[in-house]
């Protein structure tokens, strides 16, 4: 299932995100954070406040969000490659 149940922050920009399904996958969210209204989020503090959201997606308050379906694709690709 493509909801996100857990999200845990790890070094730099990566974060530890867990499934609804058990799926657990480090995903490194550099590629897309660092620009416009994201710039807020390079800052360690900023990026700490992440949080689940009821779609089963992952946000900050700054309105920067990821849904759950491009999650899974990330966790799914990094998996495929390892």
């Amino acid at each position: 299932m493509n909801r996100v149940t857990q999200v845990e922050v790890l070094s730099g920009l990566r974060l530890k995100v867990t499934f609804a399904d058990g799926l657990t996958a480090d995903i490194n969210m550099e590629p897309y954070i660092g620009k416009g209204f994201t710039a807020e989020l390079l800052v360690p503090e900023r990026f700490a406040e992440v949080t689940t959201e009821s779609g089963g997606g992952i946000a900050w308050p700054n309105g920067f969000d990821a849904c759950p379906e491009f999650l899974r694709e990330l966790a799914e690709n990094k998996q495929a490659a390892a």
